[in-house]
């Protein structure tokens, strides 16, 4: 359907540029009216560009060239969808052929031939293959048999092999074969194929696999073709259970895992977890455990005796631990009622984060599943109690189908249910499973939401969120408990199964077919338990079993490495991996859990562990000199951009090596009893030995930098300078730097387009460095709006062309945001105190908001408030709801007694993680706020000696807070309570050639 749109959009566009609109109306109506149907709102934005003189006004079609290099593009474009299609996956690409292969081609069908003739000659006479061989009778004498010809070479007996297909004697029935795992989802209708062979064959469980790609039947001899295409024998006789992507090499065993040491006779990957880092004691069986998405240290702990745990594996603390109780009783249903009463005996059997990890479930032995919702530190509450199922919930997972949360649970009454998250309402119950429901793997594959899941009879069945039945149905190796997962970037479809016999087997799945892809060996012969199986990096896979941990590299089916962790490990452990595979959390025998890490790992647990608060605690493991606080790296880019420094070059500080984003521990925006035995420790950091930094590269037109941002996805630096340029810092990836994310380990590339251009903001009459220079990335890194004076420029930042210029002063503009929904709406704060709304594709002023009484200083939107917060160098705060556009509540800042600040000093703003908390930046003070009722729930102040505060931001996962100030010292805090933990001093990361002045901006 995509390719059939994209033609059909490129047809309708050539006349629009041939200024045809009669025809451009008559594609419009007979050729993309029918996509309407798909997405509405695009074929309401496709017929707007009739109205418009020159279609390449519309923001999304301003790179369009000519016919030419547009259809190039589209053929590009073609050809990925193409190439993404899993129906085509390794099927484009001609084969590597040996030169031998068209006379082995030639001689198999003259074999085949001369088998069939009824009257076989020796030394046939044949002239041609266009027409199949018969052999005369002569004189009615027979001829020898052609399997001692040594021209035919070795053939089967007379009736060894099955007819084939439609070129045997019989026409076998059609097989009815489930659609392809991932096939299914653009045509739900089962597809019937021609079948291959009419004999039976013995298939396994890759039924699909095994009719695309007939072979001889194993029970029959291979035919000795004089052919130098050797190969082609073992390939015929290939079990029909294993796919031909898999070589497995002959007379090559598994590594052997004897005995408890596991160790193997080579290293293991640098980048696994294998040092026991914690160790952590629960007190009972962990069944499950999940770490959470952001806060990557935060490990949530299920057992067998119906607790949950909450731990924080980096200071050793047990945060939240609950034993299991129903909430509402009466609420429940009598079965659950009546079992409660008959045995209390309550197990967890899955706990899981959801995506953002402001929810985590519970689903319990017992019908029961709970859902709470998170709000950082200790603090957990009850969000539903949900009657699942009759019996057991043995599963549960959050998913988004039509941008809707959902929780998934399955369970002993072969049913697959989604509720509501927010409310718990039902929404879909999938029956077709005739036994329980081990498992669910929700997931979405081109905007398609599904749902596989596996009961204990084997059987894997996928659904679509429509009440419409089962769209596969195959069945797991192993038959019994099963479970799947995708590696994190979803393109790669693995299970893991135990059998009744104790039989284990990890594969990996050829979703195109539906069939077996890789089956990975190094297995006990008989599992002591069903295994547990995670992913990791896209890289790895590991599986618990045999006392100890295996690891296989995704691409090689044999064993990696293992390892036992010290010892101490159940038979078949659990085990998790933490979002970056830094972390594995793996259960003991002792109802313990032992946290292992990586380089990385350890980094991030002796970070979490240095901003512990309480020195009891901290004192269990050795406490390092330097706190490793990698996010550094912004920081003192904000220090070097408050101080506006005077170099053409801005220092980037990254601790320990480089600037990956820490979402580890959520910080608790609540109020913390003070506590007098708590020692605080603060750490300066004053050597340049003390942290790593670098200097990016200069550019002779620019002398000092205004602004300066990261880009959204992190993998760039853009700023704006004072005399109106704009620069951008890209990394690029590299055997240094794999992910091309910013790092101060590897110098970033100065980037500009190849025509050379600059974005350079319009100054008018105005001087530019008198000018409030300000600037806005929208969240796909796809445009920048920026001013420095003059009129709002809006660029394009891959081609660095200027799409729109507008609002030409008075009033200048003073600080630009993107509407977090809409691209095309933006706020702008302006030096005359009101903020204007501002719709840059119908080139409208929508709103003005007037509530300041000076200019406008910071703006922030809370998508998940719907309000606008905005700030001012009156020191005061509103709050505006983004629907109606009025204002809600209004405060002043609370200045410290004492300490006045200058007449025009800035207040800028910031929304918190979790869209409710914010920060308030004033050179007298950090503030934390609650939106709703403007209430300040945390406040810093400086001495009254120190440097005014110039600027400050979250970290990535809002658990620190990075201020700059006008001495160019930075100042790290955790946002939970704004106490100070770190301070970077100059001499760290400026080199002494730098100046900077006393200035901010």
């Amino acid at each position: 359907m995509k390719i059939f749109f994209e033609i059909r959009k490129q047809k309708y566009l050539e006349a629009l540029d041939k200024h045809d609109r009669s025809k451009a109306v008559e594609i419009l109506v007979k050729d993309l009216k029918v996509f309407a149907t798909f997405n509405e709102e695009l074929f309401k934005e496709i017929t707007q560009l009739l109205t418009l003189e020159n279609f390449r006004e519309n923001e999304q079609l301003s790179k369009y060239g000519d016919t030419k290099s547009a259809r190039a593009i589209m053929l590009v474009e073609l050809k990925k969808l193409i190439e993404a299609n899993p129906l085509f996956r390794d099927k484009l690409q001609f084969p590597n052929l040996k030169n031998s292969r068209l006379r082995t081609l030639i001689n198999q069908s003259l074999n085949w031939q001369h088998q069939l003739c009824k009257n076989p000659r020796p030394n046939p006479d044949i002239k041609t293959l266009f027409v199949d061989h018969s052999c005369g009778q002569p004189n009615g004498a027979r001829a020898p048999s052609p399997a001692n010809n040594p021209l035919l070479g070795s053939l089967p007996k007379a009736g060894g092999f099955p007819p084939l297909g439609a070129h045997g004697p019989f026409q076998p029935t059609p097989a009815q074969v489930p659609a392809p795992l991932a096939g299914w989802m653009s045509n739900p209708s089962p597809v019937t194929h021609p079948a291959v062979s009419g004999g039976a064959i013995g298939l396994g469980a890759s039924i699909p696999a095994a009719l695309k790609h007939p072979r001889t039947p194993p029970t029959n001899p291979s035919v000795d073709y004089p052919s130098g295409d050797s190969d082609h024998v073992s390939k015929r006789t290939r079990p029909m259970g294993i796919s031909d992507e898999v070589n497995l090499p002959v007379n090559v065993m598994p590594v052997p895992f004897q005995g408890h040491g596991h160790s193997q006779a080579f290293s293991a990957p640098d980048d696994l977890p294998r040092a026991v880092a914690r160790m952590l004691n629960q007190g009972s069986s962990p069944m499950s455990m999940d770490f959470h998405p952001l806060q990557q240290t935060l490990l949530l702990v299920g057992t067998n005796v119906g607790d949950i745990a909450l731990w924080e594996a980096g200071s050793r603390e047990r945060l939240v631990s609950k034993n299991f109780k129903v909430w509402d009783l009466t609420a429940c249903s009598m079965p659950l009622q009546a079992a409660l009463v008959k045995d209390p005996a309550v197990s967890v059997n899955r706990v899981i984060w959801s995506p953002d990890g402001s929810l985590f479930g519970v689903a319990y032995s017992r019908h029961i599943v709970q859902i709470y919702s998170y709000h950082g530190g200790d603090e957990v509450r009850q969000h539903l109690e949900i009657d699942a199922h009759v019996g057991g919930v043995n599963d549960i997972a959050f998913s988004h189908p039509n941008k809707l949360l959902c929780v998934i649970t399955c369970g002993d009454d072969k049913t697959i249910k989604v509720w509501d998250a927010s409310n718990g309402t039902k929404q879909y119950t999938f029956e077709g499973h005739e036994a329980s429901v081990y498992s669910v793997c929700p997931h979405y594959k081109e905007n398609i939401q599904f749902i596989f899941s596996t009961a204990i009879d084997g059987k894997i069945k996928a659904w679509l969120y429509d009440n419409l039945g089962s769209r596969v149905d195959y069945e797991a190796p192993g038959r019994w408990c099963t479970t799947m997962a995708y590696s994190a970037d979803g393109t790669r479809l693995f299970s893991c199964g135990t059998s009744k016999d104790g039989e284990s087997f990890i594969v990996e799945w050829n979703e195109s077919e539906g069939a077996v892809k890789r089956t990975y060996q190094g297995f006990r012969k008989r599992s002591l338990g069903v295994v547990q199986f995670d992913t990791t990096k896209n890289k790895y896979l590991a599986a618990g079993d045999d006392f100890s941990i295996k690891f296989w590299d995704m691409d090689n089916i044999q064993p990696l490495t293992s390892f036992d962790a010290d010892g101490g490990l159940p038979a078949s452990p659990r085990i998790r991996f933490n979002k970056d595979g830094s972390l594995l959390a793996v259960s003991t025998n002792d109802n313990g859990i032992k946290i292992l890490a990586n380089s990385d790992g350890m980094r991030l647990l002796r970070t979490l562990e240095n901003l512990s608060y309480d020195a009891l605690r901290t004192a269990e493991a050795p406490k390092p000199t330097i706190n490793p606080i990698s996010a550094a790296a912004a920081a003192a880019a904000a220090a070097a951009t408050s101080a506006g420094l005077a170099d053409r070059s801005v220092a980037i500080a990254g601790m320990n090596g480089d600037a990956r984003s820490l979402g580890d521990v959520k910080p608790r925006i609540t109020e913390e009893p003070s506590d007098k035995s708590k020692i605080w420790k603060l750490t300066e950091i004053n050597e340049p030995s003390q942290c790593r930094s670098l200097r990016l590269p200069e550019n002779l037109r620019v002398t000092k930098i205004s602004r300066l941002i990261f880009t959204n996805s992190g993998n760039a630096i853009l700023a704006l300078a004072s005399n109106a340029i704009h620069l951008l810092w890209k990394w690029q990836r590299s055997d240094r730097n794999s992910n091309g994310k910013a790092t101060a380990s590897v110098a970033p590339q100065l980037w500009q387009p190849s025509s050379g251009i600059l974005m350079t903001n319009d100054v008018a009459d105005t001087n530019p460095e008198e000018a409030v220079p300000c600037f806005a990335l929208s969240k796909n890194d796809s445009y920048v709006m920026s001013a420095s004076g003059g009129k709002i420029s809006l660029f394009n930042m891959m081609t660095f062309k200027t799409m729109a210029t507008f609002m030409p002063p008075p009033p200048a503009a003073t600080f630009l945001a993107f509407h977090p929904q809409d691209n095309n709406i933006i706020a702008i704060g302006m030096d005359d105190s009101t903020i204007q709304i501002y719709n840059v594709r119908v080139d409208e002023v929508k709103s003005k908001l007037k509530g300041h009484s000076k200019r406008i200083t910071g703006l922030a939107f809370s998508h998940v408030l719907s309000v606008l917060v905005s700030s001012g160098a009156d020191s005061q705060l509103c709050v505006w709801n983004t629907d109606g556009w009025e204002k809600q509540k209004a405060r002043f800042l609370q200045v410290p007694a004492g300490r006045t600040p200058t007449a025009l000093s800035d207040t800028r703003v910031q929304f918190h993680q979790d869209q409710i908390h914010f920060l308030v930046v004033h050179e007298t003070q950090l503030a934390i706020y609650e939106t709703t009722k403007l209430d300040c729930m945390k406040q810093w102040v400086p001495r009254d000696s120190s440097a005014p505060i110039t600027h400050a931001t979250f970290s990535c996962d809002s658990q620190l807070v990075y201020a700059g100030f006008l001495d160019a010292s930075v100042c790290v805090f955790t946002a939970a309570n704004l106490r100070l933990r770190c301070r970077i001093n100059p001499s760290a990361y400026l080199p002494t050639n730098i100046r900077y002045f006393a200035r901010s901006f």
